[in-house]
């Protein structure tokens, strides 16, 4: 029997303590599916990759000589080698439902990449199929990434009061939905959802294969739509490649009715006659001659830690992956909350349908109460 210790920080955050790693399977051998076979590999006293699913012998052999992973043909073939405690489904979106489906009908839990379904017909003859299993969990990092740890952290105590609007420029669709349903707290509200998009010439010298050595400005669109969850709103900003272009930043603003946050300044009432402003400071170790080793130790508001991070040495979205699937494994086991339910996610790709659709139509979209939400 494996032994796990799970707790809650004082700063909120999840420790899992394992005594043996988390094992997962994948289906899909993509760019996203080495993403998480590197974490492994980074991390082998908390994670180990059972195997990989291709479509063909070829590319299974190149997954075992670059991966240093078994590959299968089949799911069946995979989990018959060795049942994993759960499964990554890393495949295109038109196929992800099937998989995932398939899986859970096998009983095996499952981590699907976001989004879990293309359309929002899909998300519902997904939810119909495996919504009351409770095996399905989503690859949605964004909430623990340690920046939007810590300003959750301040929202859930009340530090700026009431939130009542959440501005997102920095990722796209599901990921910013996903961001401010959860600062908002607007769950599984109906939502009116306005969205226009706007062309203009800007460089992009920056992409996922590295720097392109190109400065000359091309057409890029960026997208901003309104989201009202009956009094409490939503501003989506994203422009093409944001992700990765370094001459468009990343923004957030969370508003409350006694304060707000931008970034990583925060300004609130500190009584009847003091607005007074404060900074989420991050604790960066391996700077000039600290010897601690490269990477974040903590995040701290007003000289207390609201964000402490378990997984040094790497960046923030790498960290909250680990994060993710190391409270996959502990869910798995019984020993946390689930880390990211699939009807969070059909809400989060249902609202950033809605965004696309607004914007092709020119005119609002309202959301209605899907079955999810029950």
């Amino acid at each position: 029997m494996v032994e796990v210790s799970v707790e809650r920080s004082h700063e909120g955050a999840i420790i899992v303590g394992a005594q043996q790693a988390g094992r997962f399977g994948l289906v899909g051998s993509g760019w996203r599916s080495e993403f998480f076979v590197r974490l492994a590999r980074q991390l082998p006293e908390r994670l180990s990759v059972s195997g990989v699913v291709t479509r063909s012998a070829e590319r299974g052999a190149e997954v075992e000589a670059a991966w240093g992973v078994p590959s299968f043909r089949t799911v069946g073939e995979m989990l018959a080698a060795e049942r994993p405690e759960f499964v990554i489904v890393s495949v295109p979106w038109e196929v992800t439902p099937a998989v995932t489906e398939e899986l859970a009908g096998l009983g095996v839990p499952v981590l699907a990449e976001t989004p879990p379904a293309p359309d929002a017909e899909g998300l519902r003859e997904l939810w119909a199929a495996v919504g009351d299993s409770g095996l399905v969990q989503v690859a949605e990092q964004y909430l623990l990434m340690p920046g939007h740890a810590a300003r959750l952290a301040l929202v859930r105590e009340g530090v700026i009061g009431e939130v009542t609007s959440v501005q997102v420029s920095s990722t796209h669709l599901y990921h910013a939905t996903s961001l401010i349903r959860h600062l908002l707290g607007a769950g599984f509200a109906e939502a009116t959802v306005s969205a226009r998009s706007f062309t203009a010439p800007l460089a992009d010298p920056l992409n996922r294969e590295g720097w392109t050595g190109d400065t000359t400005p091309k057409d890029a669109v960026t997208t901003i739509a309104t989201l009202d969850f009956a009094g409490k709103t939503g501003l989506y900003d994203f422009t093409d490649n944001q992700w990765w272009n370094p001459l468009r930043a990343r923004r957030i603003v969370i508003r409350g009715s006694l304060g707000e946050i931008v970034d990583d300044r925060v300004v609130r009432l500190a009584d009847a006659t003091s607005a007074v402003e404060s900074h989420l400071v991050r604790r960066q170790t391996g700077i000039d001659l600290n010897l601690e080793g490269a990477g974040l130790d903590h995040i701290s508001f007003e000289g207390r830690v609201v964000h402490r991070n378990e997984f040094r040495g790497f960046s923030d979205d790498d960290i909250a992956v680990v994060a993710l699937l190391c409270q996959m494994t502990a869910w798995c086991r019984g020993e946390a909350p689930a880390p990211y339910p699939l009807a969070e996610a059909c809400q989060d790709h249902l609202l950033s349908l809605a965004i696309l659709d607004s914007q092709a139509a020119g005119t609002p979209v309202t959301t209605v109460r899907e079955p999810w939400a029950s």
